[in-house]
C-alpha cells in the first residue's frame, strides 16, 4: 500500500513539473515570423539537398584557374623536362589520339615537354580538374554535339577558365569560355548592369559552339581554329602569311603570341592527359553533383539571393555559384525578357510546388517599403498607395471582383499580369487603393522619430534585422549605414532611424 502511495506522489509531482515547465515554454518561445509561418505551408519542404560546401568551394576554386592561366602564359615549351615518359611510347599514344580525333595529332618536341611538364607538376591539379569536369562535360557535349563540333573540344574550356564560371583574366576575359566583350557582344551575350551573359554557362558554351563553327569554315583546320580562338582570326592570319601561307599549326608558331604558342600545346597535353590518366596512375576525384542534376525556373517578381536564401535554405554562396550571370546577386524581373533562377533539382521542385507563397512573401516584403506621398488639393493631407489581397471564391469573376473593390477590370488584370479573362478559385490578386493621410501627422511622427543602436547577431541578416523594425526595410538600413553589398558581420552596430 505504501509503495502505491509513493507511485500516486511521485506520478503527481511529474504531472505538476510537466504543467510548469509547458507554461514556461509556452511564455518564452518567440514568436512565429511571417518567413517562418510561409515556410511551415510549404508543400514536400526539404532543406537537405544543397551543394556540399566542400564541393561547391572545389568547384569555384581560384587557385586552379591561376595556376592554369600562368602555365599557358609563362611557361617556356621548347625548354626539356625530364620525366619518366619515352618518346616513343609517347609517339605511340599520340598516334593513338590522332587516330580518333578530328585535330592533326603529331609529336613535336615541344608538345612532349608540356605534356611531361603537366604529368611532373600537376598531378593533383588535374586529378581535381577531372572532377569538375563531370559536372559540366555532360552539358559541353551536348552543344557540341548539335554545332558538330568535335567533342574534343570540351578540353578547350579547362585550358581557357579550368572550369571556373566566375574566371576573369588580366584582360579582361570572363566565364567558362573566356568571351571578351566585343566578341561576347558578336554572339548575343548580354552584358548590362544586372546581368553579364559570358558567365552563364550554358549561353556562354552556345556561344563558344557558334564562334568554334563560324572559325572552322574560316581555316578548315581545328588546331587553327584553337588559335584564332585564342588571339583572333586576324592574328592567325598574319602567322599564316609570315609562315610563308603554311597551315600547319607547328609552322606557324613562331609567328604567334606568346599565349597562342603555348595554348594549342596546352589543349594537347590536356586531351592527353585526360585519356590516358590511367596509364599514369591519376586518380580523379568524384563529382558530387553534375549539371544536369541543376535546373531553371522562370522568375516573375525581382528577387534578391538573400530572399532566395532565406525562403529555399539554400547558402547565398551556391545561388551566386549556380547563378554567376547576376552581378549583383539580384535576379531583375522584365517583361519583355526571361530571367532564370537555376538551383539543385529539388529546390526548384520546392519552388515551383510553393510559387504562389514566394511571391506572396516577396510581396509582403514590398509593404515595409516607405510609400511614394502624393500631395491632394489640401495642404495638410497626403495619399498614399496601400495594397491588400483577395482570395478567389468559386463562381467569382474578374468583373463581379472589380465591382466589389471599385477599381477597373482593366486595373485587375494589370496588378495581377492576367491577358485573358479567366481566373482560378483559391488564388490571390492583389488590389491597390490609394488612402489619405494626414500631412501634419505625417511630419509629426518623423519629427518624433528616434535613432536605435543594433548589434547585429550571429545568423541575422539584413532582412532578418528590417523585419524587426515595421516600416523599415533593408535598403534603409544599408543607406542609414553606408553599406553597399549585404554583408554584416556579428559585433557591429547598425543605425536604424525607425
Amino acid at each position: 500500500m505504501n509503495n502505491i502511495k509513493i507511485l500516486l506522489a511521485f506520478f503527481s509531482f511529474s504531472v505538476c513539473i510537466y504543467a510548469q515547465q509547458n507554461v514556461l515554454i509556452s511564455e518564452t518561445a518567440p514568436k512565429i515570423s511571417f518567413l517562418d509561418s510561409i515556410k511551415s505551408t510549404f508543400v514536400n519542404h526539404n532543406t537537405s539537398n544543397c551543394i556540399d560546401e566542400r564541393w561547391m568551394a572545389e568547384l569555384s576554386n581560384d587557385q586552379i584557374f591561376d595556376e592554369m592561366y600562368n602555365d599557358v602564359t609563362e611557361i617556356d615549351i621548347d625548354s626539356l623536362v625530364t620525366f619518366d615518359l619515352s618518346s616513343e611510347l609517347l609517339k605511340e599514344r599520340l598516334k593513338i589520339l590522332d587516330s580518333k580525333s578530328p585535330f592533326n595529332i603529331e609529336y613535336n618536341p615541344a608538345l612532349e615537354n608540356v605534356i611531361k611538364s603537366f604529368l611532373k607538376r600537376r598531378k593533383g591539379m588535374y586529378e581535381r580538374l577531372m572532377a569538375i569536369s563531370e559536372y559540366y562535360f555532360p552539358m559541353f557535349e551536348e552543344h557540341l554535339a548539335k554545332y558538330d563540333v568535335p567533342l574534343e573540344i570540351k578540353y578547350l574550356a579547362i585550358v581557357e577558365s579550368a572550369l571556373n564560371p566566375k574566371a576573369r583574366s588580366r584582360v579582361g576575359a570572363t566565364g567558362l569560355w573566356q568571351f571578351m566583350y566585343p566578341t561576347g557582344k558578336q554572339f548575343n551575350l548580354e552584358v548590362n548592369s544586372y546581368v553579364d551573359e559570358r558567365y552563364d554557362p550554358l549561353k556562354a558554351t552556345e556561344a563558344a559552339c557558334q564562334y568554334l563553327s563560324s572559325l572552322y569554315k574560316i581555316f578548315g583546320d581545328w588546331s587553327m581554329v584553337l588559335a584564332s580562338y585564342n588571339a583572333g582570326p586576324g592574328n592567325v592570319s598574319k602567322a599564316i602569311r609570315r609562315s610563308g601561307g603554311s597551315q600547319n599549326y607547328w609552322n606557324i608558331r613562331k609567328n604567334l603570341p606568346k599565349e597562342t604558342a603555348n595554348y594549342v600545346p596546352a589543349f594537347l597535353a590536356t586531351m592527353y592527359i585526360y585519356e590516358f590518366h590511367k596509364e599514369h596512375k591519376f586518380e580523379p576525384k568524384k563529382a558530387a553533383l553534375t549539371y544536369f542534376e541543376t535546373d531553371t525556373i522562370v522568375i516573375k517578381k525581382k528577387m534578391s539571393f538573400q530572399q532566395v536564401s532565406e525562403l529555399l535554405d539554400v547558402p547565398v554562396e551556391q545561388i551566386e555559384f549556380l547563378n554567376p550571370i547576376y552581378k549583383l546577386n539580384v535576379i531583375p524581373f522584365q517583361e519583355d525578357k526571361k530571367h532564370y533562377l537555376r538551383l539543385p533539382k529539388d529546390k526548384i521542385g520546392l519552388f515551383v510546388s510553393n510559387e504562389d507563397k514566394v511571391y506572396a512573401y516577396l510581396d509582403h516584403l514590398d509593404t515595409f517599403k516607405e510609400k511614394t506621398l502624393f500631395q491632394s488639393e489640401s495642404n495638410d493631407e497626403a495619399i498614399t498607395r496601400q495594397v491588400k489581397y483577395h482570395k478567389i471564391r468559386s463562381g467569382e469573376s474578374l468583373g463581379i471582383i472589380a465591382q466589389k473593390y471599385k477599381v477597373s477590370v482593366a486595373d485587375l488584370k494589370r496588378w495581377n499580369k492576367i491577358r485573358g479573362n479567366f481566373i482560378h478559385a483559391g488564388k490571390s490578386l492583389k488590389i491597390y487603393s490609394n488612402q489619405k493621410v494626414s500631412f501634419s501627422s505625417n511630419k509629426k511622427s518623423r519629427n518624433n522619430s528616434v535613432n536605435q543602436v543594433y548589434m547585429v547577431k550571429k545568423g541575422d541578416s539584413l532582412y532578418s534585422i528590417a523585419k524587426k523594425f515595421p516600416g523599415i526595410s533593408a535598403d534603409d538600413i544599408k543607406k542609414w549605414n553606408d553599406i553597399r553589398g549585404n554583408n554584416i558581420k556579428p559585433g557591429m552596430k547598425l543605425n536604424i532611424n525607425g
